[in-house]
Formats: structure tokens, C-alpha cells, sequence
């Protein structure tokens, strides 16, 4: 991802990356009607780009669209602006510009990314000095990827994606797809044939290769014959499997010339990318220079 950088007429530039889940299980439901899981979080080197300019007169503004059919009030890059204005009392806005690379619904996290980054980036911007932890919680309330991104390292993850361990994955390359679905996340949980009773599971359990199924994929192959048509384009180049609750897809491979010989032999009609697994968030080399 390009990296940060500060422009004359006062925006500074941010990367907010996407996600793939290498593998998801429903183990559980909480009495709130939460669903419990057990997944590893794998950040990319490819994702959104967040523009932030400050503000004297203490209004938190989106310029330029937002997704379709989302309101300004309801972008999660906002709300993560807001809650931290009203949190930490902060007399300053922001103008906020989101560039969207992420397929929205895909389940590579693009949304939870992008308020993630404002988190982040804000803090920095506007001294509220909070640390790691308080940041999180923040971005709890916004969504259960947000921390995650917020913390900036591949996870192992449990509850409701907010208990974070993490862990060490070796170099990889992969080539993604969206089948252009977007699927909302409450009615794959409310299928029927979703399976909700995983055993519950150990990292060491992810790391033999014990691990790698995802509990949404059988629905989705059900309900979404996009989905089913990518899984099976991708198949004929590796082992294909579905990340997060959305309709994206990937295939893991140990090289970018490995990945890259894959994409090639897949038609060129598929919105398909070649981009690189990292072990440290581009957000945090980010932050680092600012």
C-alpha cells in the first residue's frame, strides 16, 4: 500500500487494510444472541486509503460519496470520529475522505478497517493519547473486526472476534476474489443450516492444518450461485476458500510469482487481485512517520 504522506492544503494520508479470515467456526451463542467463533485474522498489504484534515470549528464531515445507500451519520469512518471526539471531549473536527478499494460485503473487513484507521490516525492527530487497549474498546463499539485492525497484527480470535492473541504467520501470497454478492451478515447467521457447535478449538490445532473450513461457506454456496461459480474458478488453481461472512474468496500461495502464475490462469472477466499477506499492519509503518 502507498505509503502516508502529507499533502499542502493540510491532509495527511492513511492505509487501511483488508483482511482475510484463514479459517472461521461458529462455536456457540451468548444469551445477547451473539455467536461466538474461533478465527485467525491475516492483515494484507492491499486495502482502503483514509484522507483526514483537521478542523477548528469542531464539525466531523465525509467528503465525497459514501457507499450507496449509506447515510454520512451511519459510515463507520465518521462514527469512529465521533466517538472519539465525544470520548476523549475534543473541541477539533475533521474532513474525511474515504477511497474505496475494499468490495463492500465481501468479508475482507473494509469497512471495520476504515473506522480503524480514523481511530488511529486521529488519535495521533488530535493528542488524545489513548494506548492500544482504549482504542480498542472504542472500536469494539463499532464493530467486532474493528480491534483487530486497530492493533495492527495477525490473530488468532475467539469470542465475538474481540479476544486477540497473536500470532506469528509465515510469508504468503494470494490471489482474491469477489463474486460481486453482497450478503448481510444477520441472514447468514439466522440460516438454518449454518452450523453453530464447532468443538472448540487450539491455535496449535490452526498451525498443523488441522484448520481451514469456513462455517458460512456451505450457506453461501447454497444461497449465492456467484459465489458457488468463484469458489470453483478458483479451485482449478489451488485450495479455494471463503473469507469472514461475506462473499469473498481466496487462494493462499507461498510466492507473489506463484500467486501471479494463478491469476493468469483464471479468466480475465474476474475481479481478481494478487496482493501480499503482512505480519505487521501498513497502519502502524504509517503512524510511525507521521
Amino acid at each position: 500500500m502507498n505509503p502516508s504522506h502529507d499533502d499542502a492544503d493540510g491532509w495527511t494520508w492513511w492505509p487501511a487494510p483488508a483482511k482475510l479470515n484463514l479459517f472461521l467456526n461458529i462455536t456457540g451463542r451468548r444469551a445477547d444472541g451473539y455467536h461466538q467463533l474461533q478465527t485467525v485474522f491475516r492483515l494484507l498489504d492491499w486495502g482502503d486509503r483514509i484522507g483526514l484534515r483537521l478542523r477548528r470549528d469542531g464539525q466531523v464531515r465525509r467528503q465525497g460519496a459514501s457507499l450507496p445507500g449509506v447515510a454520512e451519520s451511519d459510515d463507520l469512518a465518521v462514527r469512529a470520529a465521533l466517538l472519539l471526539q465525544a470520548s476523549c471531549n475534543i473541541v477539533e473536527g475533521v474532513d474525511i475522505i474515504v477511497e474505496k478499494h475494499v468490495p463492500a460485503g465481501g468479508g475482507f473487513g473494509g469497512g471495520s478497517s476504515d473506522a480503524a484507521t480514523v481511530l488511529v490516525a486521529l488519535n495521533q492527530l488530535w493528542g488524545t493519547g489513548l494506548g492500544p487497549d482504549a482504542l480498542a474498546a472504542l472500536g469494539l463499539q463499532l464493530g467486532a473486526d474493528v480491534p483487530v485492525f486497530v492493533r495492527g497484527h495477525n490473530a488468532w480470535a475467539e469470542g465475538i472476534g474481540e479476544q486477540l492473541t497473536p500470532i506469528e504467520l509465515p510469508p504468503a501470497w494470494y490471489v482474491i476474489a469477489d463474486p460481486g454478492v453482497h450478503v448481510p451478515t444477520p441472514a447468514l447467521f439466522a440460516d438454518p443450516d449454518l452450523t453453530r457447535d464447532s468443538p472448540m478449538a487450539k491455535i496449535e490445532d490452526f498451525v498443523s492444518g488441522y484448520l481451514s473450513g469456513n462455517a458460512f461457506e456451505p450457506v453461501l454456496r447454497r444461497r449465492e450461485p456467484a459465489v458457488e461459480a468463484v469458489l470453483a474458478a478458483l479451485s482449478n488453481i489451488g485450495t479455494a476458500r471463503l473469507t469472514g461472512s461475506g462473499s469473498g474468496c481466496f487462494v493462499e500461495f507461498p510466492s507473489q510469482q506463484a500467486a501471479q502464475a494463478g491469476r493468469a490462469g483464471l479468466s480475465k472477466e474476474l475481479r481478481a487481485w494478487v496482493v501480499a499477506g503482512v505480519g505487521r499492519s501498513p497502519l502502524l509503518d504509517a503512524l510511525e512517520r507521521n
